[in-house]
Parts: C-alpha cells; structure tokens; sequence
C-alpha cells in the first residue's frame, strides 16, 4: 500500500514541476487499487487547480440531424447497422437551433455546438451550418461543430463563419478502433484534426470509453491526443442502447470511469477535460465526485440520443461544490 502511495505522490509532483508523465508512469497509475482511487482522484484534482484554476466551463450541444448515417460505428445508435429506435431527420431549420442556443445561453453555458450524424455534411449543408455559426457567434455564445470528415477548405469556410472550435472525436486507440468501426479509418480521424489545426481552429477531441477497450488503450488515445496538442478533451462513458451491435456491454464501474477522469488529467495536466456523455448512467451515486476528480468542464443537456442532465441541476451543483463557473 505504501508503495501504491508513492506512485501516485511522485508522479504529482513531477506533474506539477512541468515533467510530462511516460506510458509506463501512466500504466503505473492504472494499477492502483480500488481502496486507494481516492488518493489519485484527489491528486488529479489539484493537478487540474494548479494548471487550470478552480473554474469549471459548460458546454452544450444540438443533435442537428440525427440518424441516415453511412457509417457502421458499432457503439452508435445512429449507425447504418444499427437498429436502435431513434428520432431521425435532416439538418434542422436555422430559427430551431437559434432558439436552442438562446435557451441554453440563459443557463451559462460558454459553448454551443451543432453536431450532424453521418460521415460528413453536404457542401448545402456545410454553407447553411456556416450561417448558423455566424448567428450563433451574434448572441454571445462561442460556436462549436462536429460535422465529421472534412477537409482543410471545408474547415475554414467555417473558420471565416465564425466557427471557434471543431469536434472529431479519435474514440478509442488506434489498435482497438477496427473493432468498433470499419467504414472509416483512424488515419481518417487524425487526418481531419490535423486540417482543423492547420487552418486554426481550436480543436475539441477525445473518445468514449467501455467498448470493450483495455487499459492500455485508454493510455495510448491519451498520448496519441497529447502529440496532437488538441485544445479540450471530451471523456464519454458507454451506454448500451438497445438495438446497437454493443447493447448487451455491461457499463464501466463507477470507479474505473473516475480513474479515467484521473488517469488524464495526470497525462494532460494542462488540457481542457470535458466529463460528458454517459456520467449521471455510469457515475450513479458517485457522480458529484466527477468534479473532484480532475475535470474542469461538463457537457450538460442532452447528447445526441441519450438523455443528459438539467443545466440548472449542473449549475447548483458546480456552485455547492464550491467552485465558480
């Protein structure tokens, strides 16, 4: 036990002293056992004040255009194989979104960010999201968009709309990712965060963790996001919805989604980390330790076809907590 101690005290104040963690430091730290998690929670949290201060941000999204998706991502309810019972329809009208970013400012969400199902969006649909953006931007809120693969013109007619940070998730590893899906490539994922970097876009990128990947995988996207030098990291935790290739995945244990939360924040000590789908599902009792664990954002609202939390619940929570927004 002392031992495991150590680990984790050493590591804190490498971490703190500017040094960057290795692969084998961060395996190191997933062998903690579960009767000492707090003490790496609670290390990862002071990581996170130390570099990020003792604010949290809110984010939200809208499920722009749901369903009709080519792609066969084995996790989604929105995929081609899927036969999950979900809303599907096309792109949105501009007043619906507008509406909903309004609605979602009034709670003090920071960012907004208009997500469409499918491989990528259609040059309409791309000139139309692009005047979205633009109005968005008008009504104080910091416009964000998840439109899957596109390329480096694509990316900056959004960038000269307006657009502030774009989201393309990795998922998972690059060993584990033909697993879950087999209609796109990792290259394809990295490729597309190379092109938002490059025309200067902030870029939002992370994954969704209890597919069925190891704890080698999880350590391996964390680095592969750190050589990226991504701006904000989402963590998602698996829900299985039935209908899915996935549905009978049992969910993560509350314990091993915070030593997630943890494990990253110690990797990433400086990067944005944004708890989002999943958390309430897999969290359960042990939810309000997300914010004690080394995250300095959340998701709230709805996500894509899942259910979220009340901004107003996550707002009082933030606050009784302690913490400012």
């Amino acid at each position: 036990m002392p031992g495991d101690l150590g680990v984790i005290n050493s590591l804190f104040e490498k971490v703190l002293s500017g040094y960057s963690i290795t692969k084998h430091d961060a395996l190191e730290l997933t062998k903690i056992p579960n009767n000492l998690s707090i003490y790496l929670y609670a290390n990862a949290n002071l990581i996170k004040n130390y570099f990020k201060g003792s604010k949290f941000t809110l984010c939200a999204i809208i499920n722009a255009k749901s369903g009709i998706c080519s792609e066969d991502c084995a996790f989604c309810a929105q995929s081609s194989i899927s036969k999950a019972k979900i809303n599907k329809y096309p792109l949105l009208d501009k007043d619906l979104i507008i509406q909903k970013a309004h609605e979602i400012k009034s709670h003090g969400v920071k960012r907004f960010s208009i997500v469409t199902s499918g491989r990528k969006v259609s040059e309409k649909e791309l000139l139309k999201i692009a005047e979205m953006i633009n109005e968005i931007k008008k009504i104080g809120l910091i416009p964000c968009a998840s439109l899957g693969i596109l390329d480096k013109k694509e990316l900056k007619t959004l960038k000269l709309a307006g657009l502030d940070r774009y989201h393309h998730n990795l998922e998972t590893s690059e060993r584990f990712f033909p697993k879950i899906c087999k209609s796109h490539s990792y290259i394809d994922k990295i490729k597309t965060i190379e092109n938002a970097l490059s025309v200067g876009l902030s870029v939002c990128s992370g994954g969704i963790f209890g597919l069925g990947e190891d704890w080698e995988d999880r350590v391996d996207m964390a680095f592969k996001l750190r050589e990226l030098k991504v701006d904000s990291i989402p963590i998602n935790f698996f829900i299985p919805i039935k209908g899915t290739k996935l549905e009978k995945k049992k969910k993560l244990k509350p314990i091993d989604a915070l030593k997630i939360i943890s494990l990253y924040r110690f990797i990433l000590p400086d990067f944005e980390i944004r708890i989002c789908g999943g958390r309430v599902q897999v969290l359960k009792e042990l939810h309000p330790l997300v914010l004690f664990s080394g995250v300095d954002g959340l998701m709230t609202g709805n996500y894509l076809t899942t259910t979220g939390r009340d901004p107003v619940d996550d707002v009082n929570m933030i606050i009784s907590s302690g913490y400012q927004i």
